[in-house]
């Protein structure tokens, strides 16, 4: 997948509208980015050392913008992750320290860097900021008589996400600290304004007040105008929330959620939720898209629209090594891979698709020396309750180590051991117990 901008650029704003990802749209954004190339920025929270999908829908904003030919601008909110966005939050969270903040900023411009190009040298190359930078230096006594006092109480009192945590609909009201938040964001915007000419700053919908805040300083203090747009919050279709699961966030580091995890999350989507889905978070074009639509509804079972968005969401952010991984996992789960397949994952991806199932520890000599089928079903295992029990099972081929038929006469050696340290037992079609070597 080219990160790169189109020989031929696309008009930004009517790609983003028939993907539906627009929610507001400064008047006249559209005219001024017909124009020009313009560089336009996103705010991340580098509170943790990965984004999660819940951030895809900006990181795809960005993406979209540099393939229409303008100059994407990653701002790695260090200043701010001090502070903490008051936005949909009811209380006030932990900061963190310098240190702690720099090296998140590495690992989420990594993350970036597999949607963004930044490094190619061509005149909309991406650029990767961090608003600790021009803010360390900036007193307080600096920063409100410069900044502060071009924006009145009343103006920053108006914004939603303050009222709410003033009027204590959300949490127990809200620091000098969070209320000063929109400010500094806002000063962010004029600072890349200045230095980058960046006109036009984009985020989720809840982010609409600070953003505004920051046309507000541009018009009052840099004497200019500045744009803004902001993209619909992502939900799903039954009404629980976009980017969770049982084990909580869904994270673009496949060390906090495997590739495998990731790829699942995208299959199991719903028919209604996919056939939004792939218009925000793939690069698929529109008549490409509306045909995998159409081919979906006349075979529904098949799933071909999740199985084309899992593919193309865990190719972009793991690569087509991991996505492949992912797939062949998924089809040892459902019976459909060899046992040579099965011994290629590795520990990770090999406990996570048998998440939940028995294990029972075994010496590795017991190992080496060769063990019997039967043994390892019941005195070792106690999968099975006896002997005549796994005999009868044997007898009658219910029997499988390693997704392979077996019979009474089977020996496990080391030459059936997955990762060195796993063999999978597994009576009829549901039923399985790990062996680990210990």
């Amino acid at each position: 997948m080219s990160k790169t901008k189109n020989a031929m650029p696309k008009n930004f704003i009517k790609e983003l509208q028939w993907r539906g990802m627009i929610h507001d749209v400064m008047p006249d954004t559209e005219e001024h980015l017909n124009q020009a190339m313009r560089s336009a920025y996103v705010g991340f929270d580098p509170t943790a050392d990965s984004l999660h999908i819940g951030n895809l829908v900006p990181i795809m904003l960005l993406a979209h913008l540099q393939r229409c030919g303008h100059r994407p601008v990653a701002l790695v909110g260090g200043a701010t992750g001090m502070i903490g966005d008051p936005s949909g939050k009811s209380s006030e969270r932990q900061l963190l320290d310098e240190e702690t903040l720099r090296h998140n900023q590495e690992c989420v411009k990594t993350q970036l860097s597999q949607f963004l190009d930044f490094d190619s040298g061509a005149e909309n190359q991406g650029l990767l900021v961090n608003n600790y930078d021009w803010m360390k230096s900036f007193s307080f006594l600096d920063f409100i008589r410069d900044v502060g006092k071009h924006i009145t109480v009343n103006y920053m009192m108006a914004k939603d996400s303050v009222k709410n945590r003033i009027k204590g609909e959300e949490g127990d009201g809200m620091s000098f600290t969070e209320f000063t938040y929109q400010l500094v964001q806002g000063y962010d915007f004029l600072h890349l304004f200045k230095t980058h000419d960046c006109t036009l700053q984009m985020g989720g919908s809840d982010q609409w007040g600070n953003i505004t805040t920051g046309t507000e300083l541009i018009r009052r203090i840099g004497q200019s105008k500045g744009y803004a747009l902001t993209c619909p919050l992502i939900t799903k279709s039954d009404g629980s929330k976009f980017g969770k699961s049982e084990g909580g966030n869904i994270w673009l580091d496949a060390n906090r959620t495997s590739a495998y995890k990731f790829y699942q999350y995208w299959l199991n989507t719903s028919d209604e939720d996919a056939q939004r889905y792939i218009k925000i978070f793939t690069f698929l074009d529109r008549e490409t898209i509306k045909g995998l639509i159409n081919e979906h509804q006349q075979a529904p079972h098949l799933r071909i629209l999740q199985k084309q968005l899992a593919q193309e969401v865990t190719q972009t952010v793991h690569g087509q090594a991991q996505y492949q991984n992912a797939v062949l996992a998924s089809e040892i789960l459902f019976g459909k891979a060899t046992d040579q397949e099965l011994k290629g994952l590795d520990r990770n991806t090999f406990l996570e698709v048998f998440d939940g199932v028995p294990q029972a520890e075994v010496s590795r000599d017991s190992i080496d020396s060769g063990l019997e089928i039967v043994a390892a079903l019941v005195e070792k295992s106690g999968f099975l309750k006896s002997n005549g029990e796994a005999r009868r099972a044997l007898d009658q081929q219910s029997i499988y180590v390693n997704k392979t038929r077996v019979d009474g006469h089977y020996i496990i050696s080391p030459d059936d051991l997955i990762d060195n340290q796993f063999v999978l037992l597994q009576r009829g079609k549901k039923n399985y117990c790990i062996l680990k070597v210990a």
